[in-house]
C-alpha cells in the first residue's frame, strides 16, 4: 500500500494543520467544501471520488465546539455514503473529553455521548492528541490512538537551553503526565496544590509541593483557556523563589482574556501546539507555536501502511 494513496481531507476547524500534515506526507489535501446557511445549518460536500479509498478527515472541536463537532459527524457520514473503504477521524483537540464522568447528580457523561455519535456516523478509527482523560479511549469500540505532544514540546523546550530546570504540574491530576516531561528533560518534578472553586475558571493555588527555589520552572499542562491557572501558578512559583518561569501546553484554547492574563504574568514564554486554529482573539507576544503536524503525519502514514504506531507513544 503506497503513501500516495492516502486521502486526507480537512474540516473548517483545521485547514492549516491539514495542509501541514499533507506536506509532510507528500500529498495534496482532498477537495471538499462546507456551506453554512443563514440559520446555521451546515452542508458538506466531497468534491472528488473516494470510492474504495482509506480516508482521513482532520477536524478539531473548538470555537465553536458544537458546530465543529456536528461538521465532523457530517463528514464521516458523507465519506461512508460515498463508499470510502474506511474513515479515520483525526481529532487534534477533542473538546468534550473534559466530560468524562458523572461527578454530580443528573449530569451527562458528554464524552461518551460524543464517542457513540462518532461511531454511529461510521468512523472506523479515531486519532487524537493528549486526551484530557485517557480512559475515554475505552468509550469507543473502534481503535483510538491518543498521541502525545510531549516529543515536540520537549524538543522546543530544549531550544531555550535552560539550566537547573524543574518541571511543574499545575495540579495533582496532571502530575503523572508531568512526570513524563520531567523524565524527558532530566529534571525534578514539583506540583501545584490547586483548588477549583466551581465550574467557572476560578482557582486558588495554595502552595507548591517540591523545591523550586533558584530553579527555572517549566509549567506543563494539556490545555489552557483563559490563562488564569498558568498565571497564578507562575506567581506562586516566583513567590517560592523560582528564578524564572516558562510553560508548555498542548491545546491553546485562548479566550479574549488570555492575552492580558499572560502578558501580566511572570511567564516568559509559553509554548503551545497547533491543534487549535480558529481562536476568538489574538495571541500574547509570549506565545510560540510548535507544530504537531509531523506527529499526525507519521501516525497516518503508519496506519495507512499497516505498521505499528507504538513508537509514537514512547516518552
Amino acid at each position: 500500500m503506497k503513501t500516495d494513496d492516502i486521502k486526507v481531507f480537512g474540516g473548517t476547524a483545521s485547514p492549516r494543520l491539514t495542509k501541514a500534515i499533507c506536506q509532510r506526507l507528500g500529498v495534496e489535501p482532498g477537495r471538499c467544501e462546507v456551506l453554512r446557511f443563514p440559520e446555521g445549518n451546515l452542508f458538506v460536500r466531497i468534491q472528488e471520488n473516494v470510492r474504495g479509498r482509506n480516508v482521513y478527515i482532520v477536524q478539531s472541536t473548538a470555537f465553536a465546539v458544537n458546530d465543529n463537532f456536528m461538521e465532523l459527524l457530517f463528514w464521516i457520514d458523507a465519506f461512508k455514503r460515498a463508499s470510502a473503504a474506511s474513515v479515520t477521524a483525526v481529532i487534534p483537540y477533542f473538546s468534550y473529553a473534559k466530560g468524562d464522568k458523572k461527578d454530580e447528580p443528573r449530569v451527562s457523561i458528554r464524552a461518551r455521548v460524543c464517542a457513540d455519535a462518532i461511531e454511529a456516523a461510521g468512523a472506523n478509527r479515531v486519532v487524537t492528541m493528549d486526551l484530557h482523560a485517557p480512559q475515554i479511549q475505552g468509550f469507543f469500540k473502534v481503535p483510538v490512538d491518543d498521541l502525545y505532544a510531549l516529543p515536540a514540546l520537549v524538543e522546543a523546550i530544549g531550544g531555550f537551553r535552560l539550566s537547573n530546570v524543574v518541571v511543574v504540574s499545575p495540579d495533582i491530576g496532571f502530575a503523572r503526565q508531568a512526570r513524563r516531561y520531567a523524565r524527558a528533560l532530566g529534571a525534578p518534578l514539583a506540583v501545584a496544590d490547586k483548588e477549583r472553586l466551581d465550574n467557572s475558571a476560578a482557582v486558588v493555588i495554595h502552595d507548591i509541593i517540591g523545591d523550586v527555589g533558584g530553579r527555572r520552572a517549566v509549567i506543563v499542562d494539556d490545555f489552557v483557556i483563559a490563562g488564569s491557572t498558568l498565571a497564578k501558578v507562575a506567581e506562586k512559583l516566583v513567590e517560592r523563589g523560582a528564578r524564572e518561569v516558562h510553560a508548555a501546553v498542548t491545546h491553546a484554547l485562548f479566550t479574549e482574556a488570555a492575552a492580558k492574563a499572560l502578558d501580566e504574568s511572570p511567564i516568559r514564554k509559553l509554548l503551545v501546539t497547533d491543534t487549535v486554529e480558529n481562536r476568538p482573539a489574538g495571541l500574547s507576544g509570549k506565545v510560540e507555536i510548535v507544530s504537531v503536524a509531523p506527529l499526525f503525519a507519521e501516525a497516518i502514514r503508519r496506519i495507512h501502511t499497516r505498521q505499528s504506531i507504538s513508537v509514537l507513544f514512547q516518552s
